[in-house]
């Protein structure tokens, strides 16, 4: 940890608590940088770990099995933790804008809080979906759900709208808690109906053929209904309808469609892509500011387009740690090259899951305990926290 009575040289501020900036948090912990004083600011004292929260929503697992203890995970790194929401920057200052504190100054800021869902554009989603995104927050709006979903009287019919890696998962595995809660209050699990809505022609579009036939007939054994070319144009309380389509009665409707930049983002200056994500270079500084760094799904690298998956926030927070280093020292920083095939662990709301790399397509309920491993193995490196030795795992992308 940073020595209490250690000069302050340099603020390094992380605004929010996603999987990169926990990495850099425990990296921090492990080797401090003399002079650096690291401040977090994010809303919640605990961030999920997306590769786990599928099997957190099936009920595989607790909720502190699926979350990390931020506030304690900043105490080890000798960060000061602001629970607080960031709502603006004033560059010129130098400082972050909060919703309840003053303004937090920085010499150098790195921005991880996640994407946001772009429901503006569809009339009534806003108003009658439940976003999966942003996920630090989706736990409240799963338990409301939840409690909906046990009180309600009769058939219940959830739509869920997005069938890429996301929506398909989360599917599965509400399907498969909520069928054992129907059972265990000594009702009838078939009361039950879920619609998958897409607007592609294919579900899982950036995975290979088999993987995609795979999880076809999951979701038709399992009676979800599938909706191809299907995409929702405006939302109602309790329907929805698709473009060239019939409407949809649903009691219940999950987004889980692309996501973007948070709306405050735009006040900023900074140079956004199309959805609202910071662009940044190879070395994860923003195009606009060399003094502002952005990682996980909030950054869009310039040079290298990849898919919103958490595998990827994981993977830059060694790389955003060693650059938050080299800028506070002075020293020239490294590019980081993401590579162009990832291993993805997708479960089927059982204890079973498929793997996909490429054209690789692997099933089975060993592929589940092994995604369980990786993902306990991952965990467990910010919940022992005294020093050591490795660097931490990969993770999945769940």
């Amino acid at each position: 940890m940073q020595a209490p009575d250690q000069p302050i040289l340099r603020d390094i501020v992380l605004v929010g608590g996603g999987h990169s900036h926990v990495g850099v948090l425990k990296r921090f912990g492990m080797r401090p940088e003399p002079g650096v004083r690291l401040t977090v600011i994010c809303r919640d004292t605990h961030t999920p770990y997306s590769g786990m929260l599928p099997g957190y929503i099936a009920g595989h697992y607790s909720y502190d099995e699926v979350h990390i203890d931020l506030a304690k995970l900043a105490r080890f790194a000798g960060a000061r933790f602001f629970r607080d929401e960031a709502l603006g920057l004033d560059r010129d200052a130098g400082k972050v804008l909060c919703r309840n504190r003053p303004p937090v100054p920085y010499d150098t800021l790195s921005i991880n809080i996640g994407s946001t869902p772009q429901m503006g554009n569809v009339p009534g989603a806003a108003e009658h979906a439940v976003p999966v995104k942003p996920i630090n927050g989706f736990n409240d709006r799963w338990l409301l759900l939840l409690a909906r979903v046990r009180e309600h009287s009769g058939p219940t019919r959830i739509a869920v709208v997005g069938a890429g890696a996301g929506g398909v998962e989360l599917t599965l595995a509400m399907q498969y808690r909520l069928r054992d809660e129907l059972r265990a209050a000594g009702r009838n699990p078939d009361e039950l109906s879920f619609h998958l809505l897409t607007s592609s022609a294919v579900i899982l579009p950036t995975h290979n053929a088999s993987v995609r036939r795979t999880f076809e007939r999951v979701l038709a054994a399992r009676g979800v209904v599938l909706h191809r070319n299907a995409e929702v144009t405006q939302v109602f309380a309790g329907r929805l309808r698709p473009a060239g389509g019939e409407i949809i009665d649903a009691d219940e409707i999950v987004w889980v469609t692309r996501a973007g930049g948070a709306p405050w983002l735009r006040e900023t200056g900074l140079a956004l892509d199309a959805d609202g994500c910071i662009q940044v270079t190879d070395t994860l500084q923003t195009v606009s500011d060399p003094k502002i760094f952005a990682a996980g799904d909030i950054a869009a690298m310039v040079n290298h387009p990849l898919e919103k998956a958490g595998v990827f926030a994981v993977r830059q927070g060694p790389p955003l740690a060693e650059n938050l280093r080299r800028t506070a020292a002075g020293r020239p920083l490294e590019p980081y090259h993401p590579q162009r095939r990832w291993l993805a662990l997708i479960s089927t709301g059982d204890r079973y899951a498929v793997a996909s790399r490429g054209t690789l397509c692997l099933r089975g309920s060993w592929v589940w305990r092994w995604k369980d491993w990786i993902d306990r193995r991952f965990m467990l490196e910010f919940s022992e926290l005294p020093p050591m030795k490795t660097e931490p795992s990969k993770g999945t992308n769940g």
